[in-house]
């Protein structure tokens, strides 16, 4: 296939440079409460237009906005004085086909459905304020779902990108989140869902910096306070090991005071109850994590359309592409994937993918190519295929 380009690279590995920093913003992170919302409405359109004509038409839904709220958290409870703001915004087909559609009901369902599965203090009905602002797609963006028969034509020239694999503090960074969130949360109803992990390499040595918001209805003082951080601390210490022989050092809410009774207490599990804002793309990156020493696309995948929007299913498709490859293929130290579209071609004939290999040492690039080669055609061959996880679920977006 043409305009598949694969080329060695030269450049320090990551596990080699001295200095390497990785964030993930968790699931109750504002901006990452907006990417979940955003993506929620999309999927919700796409099944309901795949309902009702057997085909997903023109939406997005990737500029939703979420205002800080004002609370007063206290141990043993605590009350919100003024209710988070959420504007859902973006555009979606209402009427197709003599048939009308109502979007901005399937979006509003959607997006409190999202925050009920995620959020176990944060009331959609009473806590949360949704104004609804979808607009109408235009006309000429609708065309380029009709037009698309098997492949869909891409919706602007963008560009997505993808790397593989993790490094050891990548995977730290990720799954401590994850593992906060899916486990120890779960155990510990005080536990927010607003936790970002930083986390800083400086040669062998790894720095953990955690923001986790603690829900005050479920703890009687400071001292109940104090002991569940370092229950997590302790618990993070523990898990770490499973990724890293490294020195680990973990640091939990660095900003507290006790003298001065300032802690990070929450009402509702989030910092958009009291302050901070928060919008889609501002987060994770497609891959769920924010690594500002490897390329990275600035485009938001959440709330995209799945079937065309190239900056959704570019940087989805870079992923992959990218994952694949050192999975399939010995001998790659790391793959970068940077794939361009142009306004209009076929999603499966991208204007240029570029795929940058660094081999491990003792491997030649030119003789892993065909097998590099091999992973990029059939992933384009079967791009559709990005749209199907996607509305499933199976792909993550931030």
């Amino acid at each position: 296939m043409k305009n598949v380009f694969i080329e060695e690279v030269h450049h320090t590995p990551i596990e080699e440079q001295q200095i390497e920093i990785v964030e993930r913003k968790g699931m109750g992170h504002p901006d990452s409460l907006a990417d979940g919302i955003a993506e929620a409405m999309s999927r919700a359109l796409s099944k309901e237009y795949l309902k009702r004509f057997g085909y997903i038409l023109h939406h997005n839904t990737d500029e939703t906005q979420i205002v800080a709220g004002r609370a007063h958290p206290e141990f043993g409870g605590g009350e919100i004085i003024e209710p988070i703001y959420i504007l859902l915004v973006g555009r979606a087909t209402k009427f197709f086909d003599g048939v009308h559609i109502p979007a901005d009901k399937i979006a509003l369902k959607a997006a409190k459905q999202y925050v009920r599965n995620i959020m176990h203090e944060l009331d959609p009905e009473g806590d949360v304020v949704f104004d609804v602002r979808i607009g109408e797609g235009s006309t000429d963006l609708k065309e380029v779902f009709k037009r698309s028969n098997h492949i869909p034509h891409s919706n602007d020239t963008s560009f997505g990108i993808g790397f593989a694999p993790f490094s050891e503090t990548e995977r730290i960074v990720y799954n401590v989140e994850r593992k906060i969130y899916g486990e120890f949360r779960r155990e510990n109803p005080a536990i927010g869902e607003d936790i970002k992990v930083m986390g800083l390499r400086e040669k062998d040595e790894i720095n953990l910096t955690i923001a986790c918001a603690f829900i005050g209805k479920y703890l009687q003082n400071i001292k109940e306070y104090v002991s569940l951080k370092d229950e997590l601390k302790n618990y993070v210490s523990d898990i770490v090991s499973e990724y890293t022989e490294r020195k680990v050092n973990v640091s939990v809410n660095t900003a507290d005071d006790y003298d001065s009774k300032i802690v990070y207490l929450t009402v509702t599990g989030t910092s958009a109850e009291n302050g901070d804002d928060g919008s889609v793309g501002r987060g994770n990156r497609a891959n769920g994590l924010i690594t500002p020493g490897r390329p990275m696309s600035m485009e938001a995948t959440s709330g995209k359309n799945p079937i065309n929007h190239v900056g959704k299913i570019y940087n989805l498709l870079a992923t992959l592409i990218a994952r694949d490859t050192v999975m399939a293929v010995e001998g790659i130290e790391e793959v970068y994937v940077k794939i361009l579209s142009q306004i209009g071609k076929p999603i499966d004939e991208p204007y240029a993918l570029s795929i940058q290999v660094l081999p491990k040492k003792g491997y030649d690039v030119e003789k892993l190519e065909s097998k590099i080669r091999i992973v990029a055609e059939e992933w384009l061959a079967d791009v559709t295929k990005i749209t199907d996880m996607v509305i499933s679920g199976e792909l993550n977006t931030f």
